[in-house]
């Protein structure tokens, strides 16, 4: 995951929580996004694919300056250039 060190990600997770970010750093335990948008999917009526696709047409809303997300949780990263609009 270091090339996408410094890149816009979505991060899935196991929870109904959905990540999306500047990917600062990899930790042993961690991801370190800044300027992140935490978002839980219980607060809205959306699913997680149009909160994403939505974040990707009008960018991200950041709601936190630095995140730390556990390794262990993750389900998938991706860059998000790479979700379909």
């Amino acid at each position: 995951m270091e090339d996408l060190t410094g890149r816009q990600v979505v991060v899935d997770v196991e929870s109904p929580f959905v990540y999306v970010g500047r990917l600062h750093e990899v930790r042993e335990k961690t991801l370190v996004l800044k300027q992140a948008d935490v978002h839980d999917l219980r607060d809205s009526t959306t699913t997680r694919e149009v909160y994403v696709r939505d974040s990707r047409v009008h960018g991200i809303q950041a709601n936190r300056k630095l995140v730390y997300v556990r390794l262990d949780k993750v389900v998938s990263v991706s860059l998000l250039e790479d979700v379909i609009p």
